[in-house]
């Protein structure tokens, strides 16, 4: 019997991640991944060229991608780009050059077909007795901001959502000659609040707050490693980081030691690590406006999002044809 594996790739401005699966009743099973950290966004500005080293460092990431997809058999794969790929002019001879060089085909999503994969990808750890639910996911150069409800059918919809030109990838080129203190974490906490105050105006979100009960979930590198750091893991481990809810009352203090910290005390962390010691204290001040703006008692962590979507659809596509 023949196996049907599909592969899904997330390239945002910091990271390169894969996911390989096979369809299992209705759904998926994982049967390898892959991670790297790639700066494809470092140095970027709109309307700028993505630099050539970090094409170099995003290119060797996908070769690693392309061999693990022949060695599983993989019969369609989905790659899909976003912000920093969204924000630079030579977009279209980056996408050729990966094309020549491993294979794989690069696609640009918007900002609104990103939220529903990152959606649809956290969709089992939403609450279903909650009628609203903020998704969130802090990246490399934006984060996004999802306004979510779910549905008969199980499933969770997009209600709002809300694109920030703010990551932690940004954030650390904009203070890279800054030293760390409580004042400027201050400052960048400030700086984010004022993007989202119009977004929670407009929708009403503070307003329904105060009378109803709503979930808040965060699926990004800057929850993976507060949980991993709250859970004192001599390494990280999915199974123990994904669904925690992780009290705010912790986050806080959490994130109060990681700015206690200089470059080297962060990067000795086996939590945090020397890629993620640069960006962490950005998370950590966008994660802290999200809180301040919403108050709410726990955030759930998702170590999931636009790879799960993307199989879900695969999966589902392969579903259909079967039934047709």
């Amino acid at each position: 019997m023949s196996v049907n594996n599909f592969a899904a790739i997330d390239l945002g401005s910091n990271n390169c991640r894969l996911l390989i699966a096979v369809p299992r009743n209705n759904t998926f099973h994982v049967i390898d991944s892959f991670s790297q950290i790639v700066r494809l966004g470092e140095g970027l500005k709109k309307g700028f060229n993505l630099n050539d080293n970090a094409i170099a460092r995003t290119i060797e990431a996908l070769k690693i991608c392309k061999n693990k997809i022949k060695a599983k058999n993989v019969i369609e794969t989905r790659a899909v780009a976003t912000e920093a790929c969204r924000l630079a002019c030579n977009t279209q001879n980056f996408f050729q050059k990966v094309l020549n060089e491993t294979g794989i085909k690069l696609e640009i999503i918007s900002p609104e077909q990103e939220a529903q994969l990152t959606l649809d990808g956290c969709a089992p750890l939403i609450d279903k007795n909650l009628s609203q639910t903020i998704v969130f996911d802090i990246g490399g150069g934006s984060t996004e901001i999802i306004l979510a409800k779910k549905t008969n059918t199980e499933e969770a919809s997009v209600l709002a959502m809300l694109s920030l030109p703010i990551g932690v990838v940004t954030l650390s080129e904009q203070y890279a000659n800054y030293f760390f203190e409580v004042g400027l974490y201050e400052k960048i906490i400030a700086q984010v609040d004022q993007k989202l105050e119009p977004f929670d105006l407009k929708y009403g979100i503070s307003q329904y707050l105060n009378s109803n009960k709503m979930q808040m979930l965060g699926t990004s590198g800057t929850m993976t490693t507060l949980g991993s750091i709250y859970l004192n893991l001599p390494k990280y481990d999915r199974s123990k980081v994904d669904g925690l809810d992780l009290q705010v009352g912790e986050i806080s203090d959490i994130s109060s030691k990681i700015l206690g910290m200089n470059y080297a005390q962060r990067s000795k962390n086996p939590c945090i690590g020397e890629e993620r010691a640069g960006l962490v204290v950005m998370g950590c001040a966008i994660l802290e406006a999200i809180c301040r703006r919403w108050p709410m008692p726990a955030i759930r962590i998702a170590d999931r999002g636009i790879r799960e979507g993307l199989l879900k659809e695969l999966t589902k596509n392969i579903n259909f044809k079967k039934t047709t």
